[in-house]
């Protein structure tokens, strides 16, 4: 049997908001990335490796902000790192939404979080149209409050979603 570390709760100031801060590597968040459309596996095999102390990091490099709501059904990421495409603020790396709550809602009360840890900075993610079954991708984004930018990532084509403060 595996035991779970817990994860502390935000502050008080969240008192209305489902997300609870938790560690990079974090066994259920891990596991709910692996299963996130962006997730790609190491070729060399790492997270298979029982010996690699860090095979359950999944954020990356730079400021990080792993939430997991209360039953380890929904995962938000925020990161803030030197983004190759140009991009600047605090990036949304991951959303997964298994939960019985709305993910517009969800997203409303992460950027909350963000903000309180982030004041005044702009948010933003990237949402890969190809990956997703939805004829209209993002559009829990947009449900937000999020606007979608005319222009895409060069390398992939990916939509850019931001919201400002």
């Amino acid at each position: 049997m595996i035991a779970y570390q817990s994860a502390p709760l935000l502050p008080d100031v969240f008192i209305d908001n489902p997300w609870r801060s938790v560690p990079d590597g974090y066994l259920p968040a891990c596991a709910m990335y692996l299963a996130h459309y962006s997730c790609t596996p190491y070729a060399d095999g790492r997270r298979r490796n029982q010996f690699n102390r860090n095979r359950n990091l999944f954020v990356g490099p730079g400021e990080k902000m792993p939430l997991m709501t209360p039953h380890n059904d929904a995962l938000f990421v925020w990161r803030k790192f030197i983004d190759a495409s140009g991009q600047q603020g605090i990036n949304c790396a991951v959303f997964r939404n298994q939960s019985e709550y709305l993910s517009s809602w969800l997203i409303e009360r992460a950027c909350a979080v963000a903000w309180q840890r982030w004041p005044g900075e702009r948010l933003y993610t990237y949402v890969n149209p190809a990956k997703i079954r939805s004829t209209n991708p993002g559009y829990c984004f947009l449900r937000a409050g999020w606007t979608r930018l005319e222009l895409r990532t060069k390398s992939r084509r990916l939509a850019i979603l931001e919201v400002q403060p």
